[in-house]
């Protein structure tokens, strides 16, 4: 948990204390000043390159810019960096995690710019059993035999044979280039749902897979291509190593495995601070023109004129953003089929992390209620008990408009319903509805349809002219995680240096 030092702006969240519902505050960062940083109203300033969000990806395409020699603006619509990294408020001046927080092996380049910003990690609370509930029945598995973080339901045979044939697809799909794969276009005509539910018999195989899904994209397996799924899979490795199913949704071994102390948003706050008065906040971009000098790009009380432009967001939110002229079809198309997924993280705290005692790692899936995934968010020492839930997909969207205590009352429904009557008195409880979050629109990621990739795919990296093109979604190893983003930044840099 981080302590937060300065005064509380508003933002998106909602949090309880004592019963009392209220707005969440967005806390101002730690250490990245935002008045100060504000540029005069319709200043005007000339850079070699301007950057588009404040996010990992970002920030880290600013970062070996400045080291490269170039002059950089940062342009962020927020008032703190990090964009969907965010330490959401609990209501007594502490943060936990509201976006994202794990770290896992072959993660190089996320683990690198962390040890560089002086951020530490620790294990994810991993001890004793996991929860799991289906058609009405609470039961528990233990995580550390041949299934691993697979459920024993009666249909697991099924699903193994299921997983084992996916795992093989997954091997043929290169890495960040999906589009090349030699069944592309087959894997690219349905959805997963279609292929899980002719590669399966069982009620417990499909709803794992759809379970697997949800929790990974926060998307319904009817929603996502079956091509998308398997280069997420693919991407879920490093040059050493290929990505498989197994490091995706595994705690021990897997992308869930550490977290960072003090939290991620720990991250992004330490590199925007290094960065200085580069980054501008409070400044959403409007437009980008682009011209025979390069292009001007137009925020709210700034307009900054560079040789080159980074825009570093998922490519439904850069769609928001004024072209001109046009941005090829290409890309204009692919901005239009890359919708984000609909996900909120629900925190409860209590004195104690009570389920520790009575043996459980408080981590769960379950098949209904408000939250379908969870994990122990508890701080390093264990001094008080946090559980976090994902409200993923459907039961999101049906959350969307909700009074704070309806989506409160949900949540509390669901960890009773998991972890027993003990989970149903915190001390605090806060959440954070990425849906309604202007600057993201959904989370964790932007996810493709059927026919997105095959026809569209090649656009997420290629620049338009001097338009170039940073954010998770673009990124070949660890595509929708932290480590995809500072990789993006990092690959982004490069080629924005050789182009100058």
């Amino acid at each position: 948990m981080t302590r937060v030092s300065r005064r509380r702006l508003l933002g998106t969240g909602a949090l309880t204390a004592a019963g009392a519902v209220v707005t969440a505050a967005a806390a101002p960062p730690a250490g990245a000043r935002t008045a100060p940083l504000a540029a005069p109203l319709d200043a005007s300033l000339t850079a070699d390159v301007v950057i588009v969000g404040a996010g990992l990806s970002g920030l880290t395409a600013a970062r070996d810019l400045v080291a490269a020699g170039r002059s950089v603006i940062v342009l962020e619509a927020r008032e703190r960096p990090g964009g969907r990294v965010y330490g959401m408020p609990l209501g007594d001046g502490t943060t936990n995690e509201g976006g994202a927080e794990f770290i896992g092996p072959t993660q190089d380049r996320i683990a690198a710019l962390a040890k560089d910003m002086g951020v530490d990690t620790y294990a994810t609370y991993n001890e004793g059993k996991n929860v799991y509930y289906r058609d009405g029945k609470r039961s528990l598995y233990a995580t550390d035999g041949l299934l691993g973080a697979v459920p024993p339901d009666w249909g697991v045979v099924d699903l193994e044979l299921a997983l084992l044939k996916l795992g093989g697809m997954v091997q043929q799909v290169p890495v960040g280039e999906p589009w090349k794969a030699a069944k592309a276009e087959e894997w690219d005509a349905q959805t997963f749902h279609t292929w899980s539910r002719s590669n399966s018999l069982s009620g417990g195989a499909r709803f794992l897979m759809d379970a697997f899904a949800s929790s990974t994209l926060s998307m319904r397996s009817q929603e996502v291509s079956l091509l998308y799924l398997l280069n997420y899979a693919a991407s879920a490795g490093n040059e050493a190593n290929p990505g498989t199913i197994d490091r995706l949704i595994n705690t021990k071994g897997g992308a869930q495995e550490s977290r960072f102390v003090g939290g991620s948003q720990e991250v992004p706050i330490r590199l925007a601070a290094r960065l200085g008065d580069i980054i501008r906040y409070n400044a959403p971009v409007r437009s980008i023109a682009t011209g025979s000098g390069g292009v001007t790009v137009t925020a709210d009380g700034v307009t900054v004129s560079a040789k080159r432009v980074v825009v570093a967001m998922s490519p439904a939110i850069a769609g928001k953003i004024d072209f001109s002229p046009g941005l090829p079809a290409s890309r204009a198309q692919l901005m239009q089929r890359y919708p984000m997924g609909s996900v909120a993280k629900f925190v409860a705290v209590y004195d104690t992390p009570f389920w520790r005692a009575d043996g459980l790692t408080g981590q769960a899936v379950a098949d209904s209620g408000a939250i379908d995934a969870t994990f122990d968010n508890s701080p390093p020492d264990g001094s008080r008990g946090i559980l976090m839930g994902f409200m993923n997909q459907a039961n999101m969207r049906k959350l969307d408009a909700a009074p704070s205590a309806e989506v409160r009352a949900a949540g509390l429904d669901s960890f009773t319903k998991l972890f027993g009557d003990k989970a149903a008195n915190p001390t605090l409880t806060a959440f954070q509805r990425w849906d309604n979050e202007t600057w993201s629109g959904g989370g964790p990621v932007g996810v493709a349809p059927p026919g997105a990739l095959t026809a569209f795919g090649p656009a997420l990296r290629e620049p338009c002219g001097p338009i170039h093109w940073a954010g998770t979604e673009t990124s070949g190893y660890w595509t929708g995680y932290m480590d995809g983003a500072v990789r993006s930044g990092e690959r982004v840099a490069k080629e924005v240096d050789a182009a100058l």
